[in-house]
Formats: C-alpha cells, structure tokens, sequence
C-alpha cells in the first residue's frame, strides 16, 4: 500500500502566522507537533515509509524532509505550480507505475488535518483497503456531521453494501459543495449526508482508468513524466507538464462523474482546522472562554476570544469574540466568525507585490 500525503498548500486562512514557506501544515497550530508530523505519526504503521509520498511544493521540501526525517528524501516530491488535487494525485501515480507498482492500493489524504482517535483511523484504512481490493473502485472517506456546518463539502449516501467492525459502505448517490447554513441544516435533519473529509482509496490502475476516461490531457501527460522518472530530466518534464495543465479538484474531475464510487461512513473526530476559529473551536480555555498564547496577559471583561500574542503582555477591556495574532512584523485582528476571509488579506498583498508578507 502507499500512502500519499499532499502537503502543497499555503495557508492562507492562518495568515500572518502561515507563510509561503512555513504554511499551516508545518507549523504547531494544536500541539506541540506540526500538523505535517501528527498525520505523518498517525499513518507511519500502515506502510513501509519508502512507500510514503509527500507532494509539496519547492518551498517546503526543505522544511519537510526536516520533519520527516525517516522518509526516503526521494519520496518528497515538488510541484512546479500549485493545480489543485487532481495533477497532485496524477504526479504520485505517475512515479508509483514508473516504479512498476501499479498493483498496489493507494490512500490519498491531506497532511493538516486534525484526527484526535489515530487508531480508529486506522481501523478505518484497514477496512477502505479490503474494500477496494475486492470491489476495485473509488472509495472515499465521510464523517458523521455532528452539527451543520457550510465550511465543509457533503456526500450523499445511497445502497448499503457493507457493514464491518462497526463501519458501514455506502454507493455514493451525489457530492455537494460547500452548502449554506439552511442547506447544510437540510443535510443533517435528512441523515443522508457526511461531511467529505478529502481522503481517497483506490488501486493505482483503477484510478489511472478514471484518469484516461475523464482527464485524458492529463493522463497523456502522465505518461510523459514517468517515462523519464528517477533521470535527468524527471523535473523539466513535470514542470513542463504543469505549465499547461489545468488547476482541477480530483472531486470535481473524477469523483463526481465516475460511477463506482462508495463512501465509508467514519465515526472517528475530525477537523480540517481550516481557519484561526477552528483552532478556537478545539482549544482549551479558560473560564471565560479565551485561548491565550501570551507571556503575560491582562484580561478585562473579556471573553471568548482567541490570542496569539508569545513576546508581549497583552491588556484587552470590554472585547468578545475576536482573533489576535501578533507576529514580528504583522498583526491580525479580526471578528472570530470572519477569519474565513483571512485569505483576501493574503489576496491583496499579492496584488500589491508585497511579498516580504507572505
């Protein structure tokens, strides 16, 4: 089995504190560990590690072959551009069957999500590998939503197929983007719908026909770069694919247009931690609801706010509700449910080309 571990974003909703080159999958947002080190640590028992990919980008390949020391430095593979899942998936099949292990199964997931209980997860992959194995087909992850939430993708479940050691799989009936809040209400009064979590299963041939039949342009590419995998030219060839390939979600390319696709209903805790008020969400706190990082702090009157101030005293009277993230050179505040819209901040320092931010 190989284990794919897509580490390329920039995080931009964890801005200022998450840089281009130190972004939210590097950094120690819940734990003492990177979010990088927390998934790397949670799948290490499943696969041998030079059957661990992690793909990234040129600015973190240092940072990451830091943290995972135990991968083969080889296994750490750069992106030339950023083109959403489904290049990102393609590029690890490429190098997989240039390796002549196109048989294998592989598991595609995010590198900076939070899952608190790792060994019902791999309880979880253990049974998604099975499943695959016998069914040869596309199976994804979804977890039982515990309240509606529009920040998440949905899957909507069908037919029963299977049901083992507590876990149940589902044929997939439809995916649904990110739903408004009366939508994603909707969702879960119906009992049909989980939250899609962003991890894949399926053999590495299975989804290289998936790749032929609906991105046949970047299947032909495909077949460019592993042809000159482990030479010279490996790098030039990837860049010059990505150059012209099309930024496309794997959901969007594939999953929602293939037909034997299935979804394993997963009971385990998980976040995609994706702004400053899910970090809020699941951090201790203290009596009056704020999570303070700060050498020393004056709270007045204050409550259920998050803050992020290590080198300075902070004295706060009569505030709720708001995030504060003070770095050297930039300070964030804003209203605790906008950090969502951290990202235009990001947006317009790119605009500006100021660069020395980001």
């Amino acid at each position: 089995m190989y284990i794919i571990l897509m580490a390329g974003g920039v995080g931009t909703r964890f801005w200022p504190m998450s840089r281009r080159a130190n972004p939210k999958q590097l950094l120690n947002i819940v734990d003492s560990k990177s979010m990088l080190r927390l998934t790397y640590e949670r799948i290490k028992h499943l696969t041998p590690a030079n059957k661990i990919l992690v793909i990234t980008n040129h600015e973190q390949v240092g940072p990451i072959k830091k943290q995972l020391k135990y991968i083969p430095k080889e296994n750490i593979i750069a992106e030339p551009y950023g083109r959403n899942t489904a290049p990102c998936i393609g590029l690890a099949c490429a190098i997989i069957r240039a390796r002549g292990d196109e048989d294998e199964v592989m598991v595609v997931l995010p590198a900076d999500h939070l899952i608190s209980d790792a060994k019902k997860f791999r309880d979880t992959i253990k049974i998604a590998v099975d499943f695959v194995k016998i069914q040869d087909c596309l199976l994804t992850i979804g977890i039982e939503p515990k309240y509606p939430e529009k920040g998440y993708g949905y899957i909507q479940m069908k037919d029963k197929i299977s049901s083992k050691k507590d876990t149940e799989i589902f044929k997939v009936k439809t995916f649904a983007e990110k739903p408004n809040l009366e939508t994603a209400a909707l969702f879960l009064k119906s009992g049909d719908f989980l939250w899609n979590c962003g991890i894949f299963i399926w053999s590495v041939q299975r989804i290289l026909k998936e790749f032929d039949e609906y991105l046949p342009e970047l299947a032909d590419d495909l077949l460019k770069i592993e042809m000159v995998y482990n030479t010279a030219s490996f790098s030039a060839a990837v860049t010059d694919v990505y150059s012209r390939t099309k930024s496309i979600s794997i959901d969007y390319g594939v999953m929602e247009r293939a037909k034997d696709v299935y979804v394993i209903r997963a009971d385990f805790e998980w976040n995609d931690v994706g702004s400053w008020e899910a970090v809020y969400n699941i951090s201790p706190k203290d009596k009056q609801g704020n999570v303070v990082h700060s050498k020393e702090n004056i709270l007045l009157n204050s409550k259920d706010n998050y803050f992020h101030v290590q080198k300075k005293l902070i004295a706060t009277v009569d505030i709720e509700g708001l995030v504060v993230v003070d770095m050297d050179d930039a300070l964030l505040i804003c209203k605790k449910d906008s950090s969502q819209k951290i990202k235009s901040i990001v947006e317009v320092l790119e605009r500006k080309e100021q660069d020395s931010y980001l």
